[in-house]
């Protein structure tokens, strides 16, 4: 039985931890070639062999801010399996030096925009071409379920950079309609990646906040991420672009959560 993207290639950035690596995996299992890139090589060299070699899936190290490397990390899907059909542009950070905006300094400001709302444009920028001239493909652009509210733990340029992601990609999504690319955000609630552990371990308080207000009691799992994202990649997901997908465990329908 084929899988669901049987035959398309991928280009998927953060993609050797969370959310990414387990779309990675997703993507490889429903029939997909995936170029993966990150900048952790050890572990993207383990990941290709893992996912049975270069016919499955190619590791490209790249720094998602620099124009250049971006550009040769999309030709590299083009010269290896022939097309960029879905894009899942999902690098990211969230560090503990962005706080309230008080706090928060114009470097660490700047350094979220650049690998969180900069790295979008760039990997949209790059995908777009090759999708014009096959005239179909998806793009999914990683924003937050902050992107649409106020955050209760405040991470200032974390959540501007993502309203900025979400934004684009409406305007990408409405623009790039009628040409067969769609362009949507996944915003993922609270989930259980590595960004998520990290902020557990330093600041326990603040993490346990965001539990409060989740009505499932939980979070997230990346695999559950992933599923979403391989709806949005496929043609299950045809006539959906522009979109703002929320897959949140209800935080943005919640007025008061109850305990």
């Amino acid at each position: 039985m084929a899988g669901r993207i049987e035959g398309r290639v991928a280009v998927v950035t953060g993609g050797c931890s969370g959310i990414g690596l387990a779309t990675v995996r997703r993507f490889v299992a429903e029939g997909a070639k995936v170029v993966v890139g990150d900048i952790d090589d050890d572990r993207g060299a383990e990941l290709v062999d893992d996912l049975g070699g270069l016919d499955h899936a190619t590791y490209v190290h790249v720094d998602v801010t620099s124009k250049e490397q971006v550009d040769a990390l999309f030709k590299s899907a083009r010269d290896a399996y022939g097309s960029v059909d879905i894009a899942f542009n999902n690098a990211g950070i969230s560090p503990p030096d962005d706080d309230s905006i008080l706090d928060t300094g114009l470097d660490a400001w700047r350094r979220v925009q650049e690998v969180n709302l900069t790295s979008v444009y760039l990997c949209c920028k790059a995908a777009l071409p090759y999708m014009l001239e096959q005239k179909r493909g998806s793009i999914i652009n990683t924003a937050s379920f902050v992107a649409v509210m106020g955050a209760a733990t405040s991470q200032i340029s974390y959540s501007a950079s993502k309203g900025g992601v979400l934004s684009m990609t409406r305007e990408l999504g409405v623009q790039f309609a009628r040409e067969g690319i769609r362009v949507n955000a996944l915003c993922p609630g609270p989930v259980n990646t590595p960004l998520l552990k990290e902020l557990f371990a330093k600041d326990p308080e603040r993490a346990a906040r965001r539990l409060v207000h989740v009505p499932m009691g939980r979070f997230g799992e990346p695999e559950e991420l992933a599923s979403a994202v391989l709806f949005l990649a496929s043609d299950d997901a045809s006539f959906i672009t522009a979109n703002t997908f929320l897959v949140d465990g209800g935080i943005s329908g919640a007025y008061v959560t109850p305990l």
